[in-house]
C-alpha cells in the first residue's frame, strides 16, 4: 500500500481567496473538484484554503463542507498557516506540534478553484506558471482576456464575432463627471441597459437599468465593486444559453444549455445560488446545476442551436482558452442573432451537471482536465525561455 501511494502524483486543489465569489469557490472545490478527484484512488489530494485575509492553509479538514458551515473561525485560530516554497518547483510546508516540526508536501499539478479577483483572474495563473508546474484551466493570458467583460468583447469583435452595443465607464471619471458619462451613454446607447462590474463573476454588482436614474444608481453600484464598468445594451426577445466546453486543441463542448428565468429576470447572484433559480422547482426536461434550473439541452431549432455552439467554440479559440471555460451567448429570439455575452474560465462547480448530462462523469471530467494540464505543460516546455548572452560583459 505504502508503495502504491509513493507513486501518486499529488494534486493541490487551491480555493476560498480574497474574492466575492470566495463561498462559490469552496463548493466548487469541495464538491466537484476534490471528492471526484479522491474516488478515482490516482491521486494524492491536498486541500489548500485561501482565507479572506489571504492566508494560506493545508489541512485535510478543510475537505469537509461541515467546518466551512460551522467552526472555520475556531479552526484557522488554532491552525498554523501554511507557506509555499518554490525552489524546484512547489512545495507545501507547515509546522505541527510544539516543536514546531515541519512537514512538506512537494505538489505535482495544482488544480485552482479560486473564481474571480486574485485567482481566476490570472492572478494565480501567473504565480503556477512561475513555478512551472502543471495546472488546470486556462492559462494566464486567456484568464486575464476572460476575466475583463471589455477586453473579451474587444477580442471578440476583432476575432468576426458578434457582441452587443457598449460603453466603458472608469470609476474615477465617474466620481468626476457623471453628468457627462451618463449623457454621453445615452447618446450613444438605447435604454434598456446592463451594468456590470468589468471584472467580477457570479453576476455581481449587475443592474437593468430602464432610465437616467437607474443608469447612474446602476455605475454607482459596479464602481463599488471594480474600477472599469461594463454598458451595454439589452439584447431584444432575450434567450440565454451557455456553453461550457474542455480542451486545449481539440475541443469537446458539452450541451448548450438555457438558463430558465422569468422575462422580466436576469441572473444575479440569488437567482444563481440561493434560491436554486426563480423557478423554484424543476420541470420536465430539466437540469438543477450552480445556475438554477436549466433546460439541457436548449431547446432551439437546429440552425440556432449549431450557431450558437459554433460561436461559442469560436470565443473560446479567440481568446485563447485551454483546460476549460464556459461561454455565455445571447440570442434575439425573432432575429436568430446569437451575441457573444462573456467567458467564465472556471465555471461554477465545473459545470458538472451539464458534462455529465453529455456523458462527462464527474470522475470522467476532472480526470480530463488533470491531463490535460500535463499535456499543455509538456507542450510549453519544449519552448526555450532563456537565451544566453554577452551583455553583462560590457559592464
Amino acid at each position: 500500500m505504502n508503495a502504491i501511494i509513493a507513486i501518486m502524483k499529488t494534486v493541490a486543489v487551491i480555493f476560498g481567496g480574497r474574492s466575492t465569489e470566495h463561498d462559490v469557490s469552496i463548493v466548487t472545490a469541495l464538491s466537484s473538484i476534490i471528492k471526484p478527484l479522491e474516488l478515482t484512488k490516482k491521486y494524492r489530494v491536498e486541500a489548500i484554503y485561501i482565507a479572506k485575509d489571504g492566508t494560506w492553509y493545508w489541512d485535510d479538514r478543510l475537505k469537509d463542507i461541515r467546518l466551512f458551515q460551522k467552526g472555520l473561525e475556531q479552526f484557522l485560530h488554532k491552525t498554523n498557516p501554511a507557506s509555499i516554497q518554490f525552489t524546484g518547483g512547489m512545495t507545501l510546508v507547515k509546522s505541527s506540534g510544539i516543536a514546531g516540526r515541519k512537514t512538506r508536501r512537494k505538489v505535482d499539478i495544482a488544480f485552482p478553484a479560486t473564481h474571480g479577483t486574485f485567482g481566476e483572474d490570472g492572478s494565480l495563473m501567473g504565480l503556477l506558471r512561475m513555478v512551472n508546474i502543471p495546472f488546470v484551466g486556462c492559462d494566464m493570458d486567456a484568464s486575464v482576456l476572460a476575466m475583463d467583460k471589455v477586453l473579451a468583447k474587444q477580442v471578440a469583435g476583432v476575432h468576426g464575432i458578434k457582441v452587443t452595443d457598449y460603453e466603458t465607464v472608469n470609476s474615477s471619471s465617474f466620481a468626476r463627471e457623471s453628468n457627462k458619462i451618463v449623457s454621453k451613454i445615452e447618446k450613444k446607447l438605447k435604454y434598456p441597459l446592463f451594468v456590470k462590474p468589468a471584472h467580477l463573476g457570479s453576476s455581481i454588482g449587475i443592474s437593468r437599468a430602464e432610465n437616467k436614474t437607474d443608469l447612474r444608481n446602476a455605475i454607482e453600484v459596479a464602481t463599488h465593486y471594480d474600477d472599469k464598468v461594463l454598458v451595454e445594451e439589452e439584447v431584444a426577445n432575450l434567450v440565454e444559453v451557455t456553453l461550457p466546453i474542455i480542451g486545449n486543441y481539440q475541443l469537446k463542448p458539452a450541451l448548450l444549455e438555457r438558463p430558465l428565468t422569468d422575462p422580466e429576470d436576469f441572473f444575479d447572484f440569488d437567482t444563481k445560488y440561493l434560491a436554486g433559480g426563480k423557478k423554484g422547482g424543476g420541470k420536465k426536461g430539466t437540469a438543477k446545476g450552480s445556475q438554477g434550473y436549466s433546460e439541457l439541452p436548449a431547446k432551439l431549432p437546429k440552425n440556432l442551436y449549431e450557431e450558437a455552439e459554433k460561436t461559442g467554440l469560436d470565443a473560446y479559440r479567440a481568446l485563447g482558452c485551454q483546460g476549460i471555460a464556459r461561454v455565455d451567448m445571447l440570442i434575439d429570439s425573432k432575429t436568430d442573432e446569437v451575441y457573444f455575452n462573456e467567458v467564465n474560465p472556471l465555471p461554477g462547480s465545473l459545470y458538472a451537471h451539464n458534462f455529465r448530462a453529455a456523458g462527462i462523469s464527474n470522475v470522467e471530467l476532472v480526470e480530463e482536465l488533470v491531463r490535460l494540464a500535463e499535456e499543455r505543460w509538456q507542450h510549453d516546455a519544449s519552448r526555450n525561455t532563456v537565451f544566453q548572452t554577452n551583455f553583462l560583459q560590457q559592464f
